[in-house]
């Protein structure tokens, strides 16, 4: 092959690089509130458990080993704020609904010639399941929503999700073709509202639910804190956040926070002498892990495996990938260096946007190992 075009082919290797690596779920068999589970998680490892999807959580219920243990805390936690979600975890972006629709008064979905309303989850109506080898799949029974939500999870993959136009105009085709009569042609879709939102302690943006009916109740009022109920299926409850449970954390299993502040060459060494490298961040994806992970620090930034180049004028990660996808915040990662200074590396904020900022490489750090 001509030395040229395996060059870029190489580059375009490198820059479209994505991974998606599932998280570890650690099952700690101590009995703590929320926040001390939450306090400890977020020292041992990454933070409270979150789950994505149900094989997420068919994960995190294999990972406790103790069948005595009936709840364990997980890293959900109230908020107060109202959205629209869908059952999948997807957040909803596409909307199509009727004109003065939703009212308000109801927190279930359903489609009808093409166009969305709310209805009270109550209802029984028939649904549209998602499958992951077939697509959308018409079920022709009438159930509640949280019913129609539960045959999905257990017989395909959830109830189906509409995230653009074409997807609607599929969802509708398949009702249409049933020429159902009219008081039957209200079909429940995977839309729902959560009045009281909820969200993850390491502040991800999944908006996978996997409640128990007519959970959450908030029973004795003040249950602001997320427990899964580990037999039979690892559903949720809304509990007091000062109950005391078994909790499961979670931690990435390729990245690690190393909380010792070192210079950039020293953070390098020790990567490369107990792990394998410094974190190299060449996708939208692994900066989202890196986010994750680089929520506790006890420094301001947190070195990364980038470096400047004064003889080339270039950033380079150490690993040797290419910096394709850039993150820099505003007035960093420019070609124009001051080299006679220092020679600069590159890390990313403790908060804020997380963004790449430039150092001297003489400053003391915490960093970020790439364990895999």
């Amino acid at each position: 092959m001509d030395k040229t075009l395996y060059l870029i082919l190489l580059l375009i290797a490198l820059c479209s690089v994505s991974e998606c690596v599932q998280r570890q779920y650690h099952f700690i068999n101590e009995n703590k509130t929320w926040t001390e589970a939450q306090r400890y998680c977020r020292e041992k490892y990454t933070d409270l458990a979150t789950a994505d999807n149900m094989k997420d959580m068919n994960e995190l219920n294999k990972s406790v080993n103790d069948s005595s243990v009936e709840f364990v805390w997980i890293g959900l936690q109230k908020t107060g704020q109202d959205e629209w979600q869908w059952s999948t975890g997807e957040p909803a972006l596409y909307l199509n609904w009727l004109t003065g629709q939703p009212e308000g008064r109801d927190i279930c979905a359903m489609m009808k010639n093409g166009k969305w309303e709310d209805l009270p989850c109550s209802d029984n109506r028939h649904f549209i399941c998602n499958n992951t080898n077939t697509g959308p799949v018409f079920v022709n029974q009438t159930v509640n929503w949280t019913e129609a939500q539960n045959y999905c999870r257990k017989n395909h993959s959830d109830l189906v999700s509409v995230q653009n136009q074409n997807e609607n105009q599929q969802v509708e085709k398949i009702i249409s073709d049933r020429k159902l009569p009219e008081e039957l042609s209200q079909v429940w879709i995977g839309l729902f509202r959560v009045r009281d939102s909820w969200q993850w302690s390491d502040q991800s943006n999944s908006s996978f639910r996997y409640w128990k009916s007519r959970e959450p109740n908030n029973y004795q009022y003040g249950e602001n804190c997320t427990a899964a109920e580990l037999n039979p299926q690892g559903q949720w409850h809304d509990m007091s956040c000062n109950f005391q449970y078994s909790f499961v954390c979670y931690e990435d299993p390729e990245l690690i926070l190393i909380k010792e502040n070192l210079m950039w060459s020293e953070a390098l060494r020790y990567c490369r002498q107990n792990h394998v490298d410094l974190v190299s961040v060449h996708s939208e994806e692994i900066q989202r892990r890196v986010m994750n992970v680089v929520k506790w620090p006890s420094t301001e930034a947190v070195w990364l495996g980038l470096r400047h180049s004064c003889t080339v004028g270039i950033w380079f990660w150490v690993s040797g990938e290419t910096v394709c996808y850039q993150n820099w915040a505003p007035g960093n990662g420019t070609s124009e260096e001051d080299c006679e200074t220092a020679v600069r590396s590159g890390a990313v904020q403790s908060g804020g946007a997380q963004r790449w900022i430039s150092r001297p490489e003489t400053d003391k750090l915490n960093f970020i190992c790439r364990r895999n």
